[in-house]
């Protein structure tokens, strides 16, 4: 009995030998094999040495998820679908859609205002202006001291510019016409708004600028043909050359303003008593070279008056209000 049951036993052993031996192994009895301190690099090893990656087989079984009565479930790509498969509850939910955008979620928090002085564009567009200005009035020294004796004491012999003279006047005009821009852009953000339907601020200064040199285009031609109607052409060249003098002085006394505004954040009172000082003082010049041109020989106060009211006063008006109309038209009314 007791040799059967050696020999019983001794079978039973092997049979439950074979059957371990012919079970798949598992990634815990691959560790178990190793020693105790075995690094994880080794532990690595021996897994990818015992197991392989093999083919990944699909099932084939169709799909019996779908509503009673409805056949089987289609392809989602598929657009002849019904409308309760390509509209939900989540179908828009950016938790439910990983390639849609989730934005943020909180409260969003106060913006912070405004400010010129942290603008790096117009802080770019002012330094360009103040150092190619610089660089014009280093190489045509002699042309604004000749302009300036003009102006003030006249003479009789009549003074040729150059190329380079009249682009170093258009360009000081530009200057004006970007300078009174940008006083408009800093009184639309004070005083009108400060959002617009633009894809960007910078747009509106553009717009601003746009309407201001046509202002100034449009005093040229008016100029020219009023004064081609009553006085001749001698002196209406003269006032067309000291007309953008004027100008350009203009905007030799409106740099310190933007900068004042831009850098200094000075209040918006004391940037509108600056401007009107500086637009009175150019007015007064141009009264004077007006008269001294036109109505020297000839001296009638109701038609200077009437020539400077039609020819001055009426344009700039016409300008302000075309520039309030953009700006009223641009905003966005909450």
């Amino acid at each position: 009995m007791i040799q059967q049951d050696s020999i019983q036993t001794d079978m039973s052993v092997e049979g439950s030998a074979d059957v371990v031996l012919h079970r798949p192994l598992t990634p815990a009895q691959v560790l178990s094999w190793l020693p105790h301190d075995a690094t994880p690099a080794q532990q690595d090893s021996a897994i990818q040495a015992h197991f392989k990656p093999s083919e990944i087989r699909w099932s084939k079984r169709p799909d019996t998820l779908h509503l009673p009565g409805h056949d089987k479930g289609r392809n989602l790509l598929d657009v002849n679908i019904p409308q309760y498969y390509r509209e939900g509850f989540f179908s828009k939910d950016t938790l439910f859609h990983p390639e849609l955008p989730g934005g943020r979620y909180g409260t969003a928090g106060d913006p912070v205002p405004y400010n010129a002085q942290n603008d790096h564009i117009i802080t770019l567009i002012l330094l360009l202006c103040f150092v190619t200005a610089f660089i014009s009035i280093s190489s045509v020294r002699d042309f604004i001291a000749r302009q300036t004796k003009n102006f003030f004491y006249g003479t009789r012999a009549e003074i040729t510019e150059t190329t380079n003279e009249w682009r170093f006047q258009l360009f000081l005009v530009f200057l004006t016409g970007l300078q009174l821009a940008l006083l408009y852009y800093f009184y639309t953000l004070n005083y009108i708004s400060d959002t617009f339907v633009l894809a960007s601020q910078y747009h509106l200064i553009a717009i601003y600028l746009a309407i201001i040199l046509g202002y100034f285009l449009f005093k040229m031609v008016a100029y020219s043909i009023v004064n081609g109607v009553i006085f001749d052409s001698k002196r209406n060249g003269q006032w067309i050359k000291q007309y953008m003098f004027i100008t350009s002085v203009e905007g030799v006394l409106l740099f310190p303003d933007v900068i004042l505004q831009a850098y200094f954040n000075l209040s918006a009172r004391f940037v509108i008593i600056y401007f009107t000082i500086a637009l009175i003082l150019v007015k007064i010049l141009t009264i004077y070279k007006c008269f001294t041109i036109f109505f020297q020989r000839n001296v009638v106060s109701l038609q200077i008056i009437l020539y400077l009211c039609a020819l001055e006063i009426v344009p700039m008006l016409l300008l302000w209000r075309i520039l309030g109309i953009t700006a009223n038209n641009l905003k966005i009314n909450f």
